[in-house]
């Protein structure tokens, strides 16, 4: 490939990273751009997960062997087999070097660590090119041919570096993409998810009921004892007290397979659970109880269920689930029960959601989404 044709994949490579819809697809688009960039038979990019200590392969692309997946869910190498990607990056960028990419052979003159996974996998060289942000190893890219092919050369090297920060740059504009988009679905104070994340969730899995009458359920919790707390001891530690609980509900939601917790605003939280019994939904909202009454601050919580596999009458729209889990949840609160109240097992509550406002005083504002 000339100077032209490699400007082009430049190019190419930058736009397909910056069409791509999210992290997943930004980094298939790398590594096939840079696959076709090398004239190589395949390619790999892959990060370097500092916590654990090793280089984790994030996508193959191109001539892919029986053992290597196209997005495999845990193929990963200890850094110590590979040392060049840490030894590299602290000895010589300290020195003002900067990132460089190298090459080697399974069989010729530059025969390096890699060269044995080169034969095992029938490839003949590769070329291995640092990715850097902000200063700091993120990962590798890898692009290897097969034995037949040429081999890669001192040119291939620079041009993959060239490569290699051409990725970088795409990978910060993805990174910054995916952080606003996961800021949008998030609650600042707890890291929870937040209401208009809840409200997705709920209309689709609202859809999976409806076509597979997959069970739905919603868990509600009003956190007692929070303005005492902001009104005694001040708000640092009211703000203290919606985090403990968040962890709290994080850690019972995990026993419901894909449940969403979330912070609905204000002293308000919910669990989303889709395809889990109404049984054990109310069984985890038992523990939610117990837990947040240990807790060292705040009066625990009222909670209120509500859940297609009890007898709730239909369930058409998200607003309808929440007016059964808000009114139990208001029950809990009004008899002070120190276990979750809920829709469908205790006749009360299903009036009260099906009352109209005016004909209660004591009616809470249910939350208005369109729908019945």
């Amino acid at each position: 490939m000339g100077v032209d044709g490699r400007l082009r994949a430049v190019v190419g490579l930058a736009q397909a990273m910056a069409a791509a819809s999210d992290a997943r697809e930004c980094v298939r688009a790398a590594a096939r751009g840079a696959r076709l960039a090398m004239d190589g038979s395949f390619a790999a990019v892959s990060a370097w997960e500092r916590d654990r200590g090793r280089l984790r392969v994030l996508v193959n692309e191109g001539d892919r062997r029986a053992d290597e997946r196209e997005f495999p869910s845990d193929e990963s190498y200890p850094v110590h087999d590979f040392p060049e990607i840490t030894e590299f990056l602290h000895e010589r960028w300290a020195g003002g070097g900067g990132p460089h990419a190298w090459v080697e052979t399974a069989y010729g003159q530059q025969r390096g660590r890699r060269g044995a996974g080169l034969r095992r996998r029938g490839r003949g060289s590769c070329v291995v090119a640092p990715i850097v942000l902000d200063g700091r190893a993120w990962g590798e890219l890898y692009v290897a041919r097969n034995v037949a092919e040429v081999e890669f050369g001192a040119e291939d090297a620079e041009f993959a570096t060239v490569l290699a920060a051409v990725i970088a740059a795409g990978l910060v504009q993805t990174e910054r993409l995916e952080e606003a988009r996961r800021l949008a679905f998030t609650d600042p104070l707890t890291g929870l998810a937040n209401r208009r994340a809840v409200d997705m969730r709920l209309d689709a899995a609202l859809t999976s009921h409806r076509s597979r009458n997959v069970v739905v359920s919603l868990v509600v919790c009003d956190l007692n004892g929070l303005k005492a707390v902001n009104d005694s001891l001040g708000h640092a530690m009211g703000d203290r007290l919606l985090e403990r609980f968040g962890s709290v509900l994080s850690l019972c939601g995990a026993k419901l397979p894909g449940a969403l917790a979330a912070r609905l605003g204000g002293d308000e939280f919910c669990l989303v659970s889709e395809g889990p019994t109404a049984d054990e939904v109310v069984v985890v909202a038992e523990e939610l109880c117990t837990r947040a009454a240990d807790l060292e601050l705040g009066e625990g919580v009222a909670c209120g269920v509500a859940s297609t596999g009890d007898p709730i009458g239909p369930v058409k729209s998200s607003r309808r689930l929440f007016r059964l889990a808000d009114a139990a949840q208001y029950r809990a609160k009004a008899v002070r029960s120190a276990r979750p109240v809920v829709a469908g097992r205790d006749n009360a509550v299903v009036r009260l959601a099906d009352a109209p406002p005016s004909t209660s005083a004591e009616r809470r504002r249910f939350r208005g989404r369109d729908g019945g």
